[in-house]
């Protein structure tokens, strides 16, 4: 290793063959620099200077001291932030959507068995088949609507054929067979 170093320096058969060669050559010495270089020099020092004058002058200023936030509670909830109400610029739907129970829809037809029959003469009560999500009020109110008398109450029961029966009682104003005879039952 030491015949090496030897080498390096001094003979062609370095085994660095191109090291020396391949540096960049040395240039010369820059000269002073000149008074206008100077002048942008102190320039731009005196301008560090102001700035930093002025970040020291805020930083002595706005020494406040911060108060830590009291928390009553453990659990951390999200900070309340404006919620608008929603004011679109067109409606979603066209139209409004109508109601599909009508006082047509809910009643479908009387019942005429023999013991509906019984029922209109003895106990004063229409029976009618209705459709299957009606209720009771809305059985009522559709009665009042298409035949004109007041009802007294509303018995509903589901038919092993999956139909609503409605037992309809009047009031002792109206006669159920009146009624019967003028929807067309009898």
């Amino acid at each position: 290793s030491s015949r090496v170093f030897e080498v390096i320096g001094t003979s062609r058969r370095s085994p660095f063959p191109n090291l020396w060669s391949a540096m960049a050559p040395k240039g010369k010495k820059a000269a002073e620099p000149k008074a206008e270089a100077a002048e942008e020099v102190t320039a731009e020092a005196g301008k560090k200077v102001k700035k930093a004058k002025k970040v020291a002058k805020a930083v002595k200023s706005s020494v406040s001291s911060k108060t830590k936030k009291v928390r009553t509670s453990v659990h951390f909830s999200k900070p309340k932030t404006l919620e608008l109400a929603r004011n679109p610029k067109y409606p979603r739907k066209s139209t409004e959507r109508q109601y599909k129970l009508d006082k047509y829809r809910i009643i479908q037809c009387p019942v005429t068995t023999e013991s509906a029959m019984k029922k209109i003469e003895e106990i004063n009560t229409l029976v009618f088949l209705v459709d299957i999500k009606a209720t009771k009020p809305k059985i009522k109110q559709a009665v009042k609507e298409m035949y004109d008398v007041a009802c007294a109450k509303v018995n509903t029961l589901i038919r092993p054929d999956g139909r609503k029966k409605a037992y309809v009682r009047l009031t002792q104003d109206y006669d159920a067979l009146d009624v019967a005879n003028r929807i067309g039952i009898i």
